[in-house]
């Protein structure tokens, strides 16, 4: 059996905004840390990392039980999604939080691994020219595996 390592693995399996945030606050946290991170990009996760939707990430509302009354009325209104989204990345701004964009540079700086998932890409017809730049490799469920067999922390976003 071998020795856990300080390793962070993350699965982002869900491309929404408020669930974009997440894996960058910890992996930032983390890497910040000295710990060696891997983020994995699956399914509509890879929303977040596809140059043409990481800048028009949306909460998500409706399956969101969380989200106050208010914001899940909003959902069903022409435009609904759009306007809490805006006003959630507004309140983000406010509160100094990095956007998603910028969790993304910083992240990369820092040494995170951005990896999206072979099969989901295949299934859902993304291409590697659909991928930003920060986005290191495209890789099986085995690699991300390997990876977290000797992580300390692994998650599921």
């Amino acid at each position: 059996m071998s020795l856990m390592e300080d390793r962070l693995a993350i699965v982002c399996s869900k491309g929404s905004l408020d669930m974009a945030y997440p894996p960058f606050v910890l992996a930032t946290a983390a890497a910040a840390m000295d710990m060696e991170v891997m983020l994995f990009f699956t399914f509509w996760g890879l929303d977040i990392i596809n140059r043409n939707k990481i800048d028009s990430l949306e909460v998500s509302i409706a399956s969101n039980p969380g989200m106050p009354a208010i914001a899940k009325v909003a959902g069903v209104v022409p435009f609904g999604t759009k306007m809490v989204s805006s006003m959630m990345k507004d309140q983000f701004a406010k509160s100094h939080v990095m956007s998603i964009r910028e969790f993304v540079s910083t992240s990369a700086e820092m040494g995170v691994h951005m990896v999206a998932c072979q099969m989901s890409m295949d299934v859902l017809g993304v291409k590697r020219e659909d991928l930003i730049p920060e986005v290191e490799d495209v890789v099986g469920a085995a690699t991300f595996l390997d990876f977290a067999r000797d992580a300390k922390i692994q998650l599921f976003i």
